[in-house]
C-alpha cells in the first residue's frame, strides 16, 4: 500500500484550467468493458510557478514527457475502455511513484517519518517530486519547502489514484474481472545511468513486473500482435511496471496490469518533442491492441 496522506485540505491550483488536474474520458453508456487505460506520464499543463522555480528552459523540462501518449490511445473510449489522463507533468508530481517517496536532498529541512526516502527511484532522481529531467538534469535552482510536496500529492496524486480505484472499481463490479493497461513512452537510447546506456531499445516494452501483475496467456497474445505488427518487443527489459502496474495487480481478485512502454521514435521528433510521420502507423496499432484486450478482458481468459 501506498505511504498515508495527510487529511488536510488544499485549495485548486489555479495554474491548472480544470480541478482536479485530470481527464476521463469515458466510453458511452452501455458500452463498458473490463478494460481501462491510463496515461499518467503525458501531462503538458506546466503551471508558470514551477517554470519559475526550474533553473531549465520549457523544451528540456518536457524531456521526461510521454508526449502524445494519450493520443495514441485515444480510441480506447470508442471502444468501451475509459482513458485516465494526467494533465500535470510527470516532472511536477509522479503518479506512477508511492505518495510519499521523495529525495530528502530536495528539501529545506528534515522529512517526516511516514516519507519513504530510499529506494532506486529516488537513488535516480525520479522520486514523486523528481529531482531531474530524462538525462539527469536538475530541474530546481533552490530547496524546496516540504509543504509544496504535500499540496502537489492532495492535488494531483491521490486525485489521480482516487479516478484510477474508481473506474477498476467500476470495470469489476460490471465483469467480475478488471484489467489495466498502463500506458508509457521511452526514450529511444539508454540513458548512461541506465543498464542499457547507449543501447537502441526495442520497439515495443511489455511489462508484467516478471511474470506476476498479469495472466501469462494474456502477455503472449500482446507480444504476438504487436510483433505482427512489425514491431521488435522485450519483456520486463529495461522496464518491467512501475508503481502504478504493481499496486493495482491483485490477480486473486481478478484484477490484473501490463505496462507498455513504446520508443519515442517510432512516432515523433524526441529533440522537438513534435509528432513524426509514424505517428498513424502506431495510433493504428494501439487501437488494433485496444480491440484485442477488450475481447480478451473475460473472466474465462483471465482466470482460466
Amino acid at each position: 500500500m501506498s505511504a498515508p496522506l495527510q487529511a488536510r485540505q488544499y485549495q485548486p491550483d489555479p495554474e491548472f484550467p480544470v480541478d482536479p488536474p485530470i481527464r476521463i474520458t469515458q466510453p458511452s453508456p452501455g458500452k463498458l468493458t473490463a478494460l481501462v487505460l491510463s496515461s499518467p506520464h503525458s501531462g503538458d499543463i506546466y503551471p508558470a510557478s514551477f517554470r519559475a522555480a526550474s533553473k531549465l528552459d520549457p523544451l528540456t523540462l518536457r524531456r521526461s514527457e510521454d508526449a502524445f501518449i494519450h493520443e495514441l490511445y485515444a480510441a480506447g473510449p470508442s471502444l468501451g475502455a475509459p482513458l485516465l489522463e494526467a494533465l500535470f507533468p510527470r516532472a511536477y508530481c509522479d503518479p506512477n511513484r508511492s505518495a510519499y517517496e521523495l529525495d530528502p536532498a530536495m528539501f529545506d529541512a528534515p522529512l517526516p517519518p511516514h516519507v519513504v526516502t530510499e529506494s532506486s527511484k529516488i537513488g535516480a532522481g525520479l522520486g514523486t517530486i523528481a529531482r531531474v529531467v530524462a538525462g539527469g538534469l536538475e530541474i530546481y535552482r533552490d530547496k524546496l519547502p516540504f509543504t509544496e510536496a504535500e499540496r502537489r500529492v492532495e492535488t494531483c496524486w491521490r486525485p489521480y489514484h482516487d479516478a484510477l480505484e474508481s473506474l477498476l472499481a467500476a470495470a469489476k463490479a460490471k465483469h467480475g474481472i478488471a484489467l489495466l493497461l498502463d500506458c508509457h513512452s521511452m526514450p529511444s537510447v539508454g540513458g548512461s545511468n541506465q543498464p542499457d546506456a547507449g543501447q537502441r531499445r526495442a520497439d515495443m516494452v511489455i511489462g508484467d513486473f516478471h511474470g506476476v501483475s498479469c495472466a501469462p496467456r494474456l502477455v503472449d497474445r500482446v507480444e504476438d500482435y504487436l510483433k505482427s505488427c512489425g514491431f521488435s518487443t522485450t519483456r520486463n527489459k529495461p522496464y518491467a511496471g512501475g508503481y502504478i502496474t504493481q499496486h493495482y495487480s491483485r490477480r486473486d481478485e481478478g484484477i490484473h496490469t501490463l505496462q507498455l512502454e513504446i520508443n519515442r521514435d517510432l512516432y515523433m521528433d524526441e529533440e522537438r518533442i513534435v509528432k513524426a510521420a509514424g505517428f498513424e502507423r502506431v495510433q493504428k496499432a494501439m487501437t488494433g491492441l485496444i480491440e484485442l484486450l477488450t475481447a480478451s478482458a473475460t473472466p474465462k481468459f483471465l482466470n482460466g
